[in-house]
């Protein structure tokens, strides 16, 4: 797959589970309950034990897998990242090094923006979308809906503290997609290697997303 199709794949799916566990096992058993549920994406934080490892067991797998690399601190575990097979980049705040890598190697990148000096550099530096985050601490849905009015058109990605209660809000609210992690992947799931709980908690996702842009579908 190639950059505008992954980018493509993002905004219609509007779900990015994020994988942020303790050990490499928990981490695996998360990815592969999560795309066994109909959503083909997985972001593996680096803060995971091993998460260059499982990248790469993921993406050689799995090639119709769309695996990325979250919390991406620097350019070289970036590099590295991309050398496992991750298809997309994604940092917890903005750095414009990491951007204009990911720009060089023609890979998606979504890097982290709380503010809207930071949405605006992240955007002209190139971004493909932007990480508003965290977004529930800054207002939630409420905040989306003020930046939609300076940034129409930027796609934005809500994450930090979305749930079930609010997804559908976000994407109400002009969120194009929506990053969960421990709403979605639930570390009692993990613990009981409970994989049925976590494909359907997945597909509820799924379908509050679905359910909240039909109801923003202009009428035809």
């Amino acid at each position: 797959m190639n950059k505008e199709t992954i980018h493509a794949r993002i905004e219609e799916i509007g779900i990015i589970p994020s994988v942020r566990l303790t050990s490499t096992e928990d981490a695996l058993f998360a990815a592969e309950a999560v795309c066994s549920s109909g959503i083909p994406i997985v972001e593996v934080t680096m803060t995971v034990p091993g998460a260059v490892k499982i990248i790469h067991s993921l993406t050689s797998g799995s090639p119709d897998l769309i695996a990325g690399a979250g919390t991406v601190l620097d350019v070289e575990t970036a590099r590295r990242c991309l050398d496992a097979g991750a298809r997309f980049l994604t940092t917890t705040g903005l750095d414009l090094e990491i951007i204009e890598f990911a720009m060089k190697k023609n890979v998606v990148v979504f890097p982290g923006a709380c503010t809207p000096t930071e949405i605006m550099t992240a955007w002209k530096a190139g971004a493909d979308f932007v990480k508003v985050f965290p977004c529930s601490a800054m207002g939630g849905p409420g905040y989306i809906r003020a930046l939609r009015g300076p940034f129409p058109t930027i796609p934005f990605i809500a994450a930090g503290g979305v749930n079930q209660t609010t997804v559908a809000e976000f994407i109400l609210a002009g969120a194009n997609a929506v990053g969960i992690g421990g709403d979605l992947i639930h570390q009692e799931a993990i613990r009981r290697r409970e994989r049925d709980w976590i494909r359907e908690l997945s597909r509820r996702y799924a379908g509050l997303i679905k359910q909240a842009r039909s109801e923003k579908a202009p009428p035809k």
